[in-house]
């Protein structure tokens, strides 16, 4: 992983905003709303309405106008704009037929998007791995960052300007370089502490303090010489699971956002089952929003 030698200021200018319009969507309207304000982003509302078969003729899909999902999905998203649920934002709404994630590839090539923001369920255990994670499978494939809102994340990191502690997670991979930048960026918009944390494999104990040395040093070197003028930094590596550490240390320096890096999967579907990916456990489980950025 390459040390940094500048922070760019990152641009959003597109943000995609995809609901079932659900309380759990609903829950990441706050954050859509700060960010789009801080950034002076347009919102792209996005809904997909799975084909409805006819009964008689299995694989054609019924017509729009007999569709009740499709009849439905048009009301819901018209009460939802009805309350004008990002005032002052740019909004654009846009409804369509088909595979949830065949829709979004479209928007996000379409209208440019640079971040996509969603609330989650946070499935877990064996729902996980029967009924998949939607949250997942976007992280896995979007070519752009992904500010998901599990559960338990609380308003209260609602407001972009509140944003003062960020936890950065990384494995010094490739993928973790990629994420990196956001998390400098943001940092240095609010003045915020940045925590840069690394995760050590169960190591011998008598290895242990070397390799958290070694370790906090690889990390010191990510950010840029001048970054304590415009931050506050923190060093820190642990021994232990990666999904637990991350938790146990956002929750102890009472994070407001977690920065990571995830990698894209060889079958994301696959991926978006199995109970165990790392990604999903933090997203599920923080206490704050968590931003991805696949590698």
């Amino acid at each position: 992983m390459a040390t940094a030698t500048q922070t760019q200021r990152i641009s959003i200018q597109n943000i995609l905003f995809t609901t079932d319009f659900s309380p759990t969507a609903e829950a990441a309207i706050p954050y859509v709303l700060a960010v789009a304000r801080w950034y002076g982003s347009k919102v792209f509302v996005v809904h997909s309405v799975r084909p409805e078969a006819i009964v008689s003729i299995p694989m054609e899909p019924a017509p729009l106008d007999l569709n009740f999902n499709w009849q439905e999905a048009q009301s819901n998203m018209a009460d939802f704009m009805r309350r004008d649920p990002f005032p002052g934002v740019g909004c654009e709404t846009i409804l369509r037929q088909g595979v949830f994630w065949d829709v979004l590839a479209e928007v996000i090539e379409k209208n440019d998007i640079n971040l996509i923001i969603l609330g989650t369920h946070g499935r877990s255990g064996i729902k996980k791995l029967f009924l998949g994670s939607v949250a997942e499978d976007i992280f896995r494939r979007a070519r752009c960052p992904v500010l998901t809102v599990g559960p338990r994340a609380t308003n209260n990191q609602a407001n972009f300007e509140s944003w003062k502690h960020i936890l950065f997670a990384t494995d010094f991979s490739a993928g973790s370089s990629h994420a990196l930048p956001y998390a400098l960026s943001l940092a240095e918009e609010n003045q915020a502490m940045l925590s840069l944390l690394h995760l050590i494999p169960l190591v011998p104990l008598n290895e242990e303090r070397s390799s958290i040395e070694a370790a906090q040093e690889r990390l010191r070197n990510l950010v840029p010489a001048d970054a304590e003028s415009w931050c506050r930094l923190n060093f820190e590596a642990r021994v232990g699971f990666p999904a637990e550490e991350i938790l146990r240390v956002a929750r102890e320096q009472h994070a407001d956002l977690i920065v990571m890096g995830v990698h894209a999967a060889s079958s994301p579907r696959a991926s978006a089952h199995l109970p165990w990916a790392i990604g999903h456990e933090v997203v599920s489980h923080a206490n704050c929003p968590v931003l991805t950025v696949r590698g």
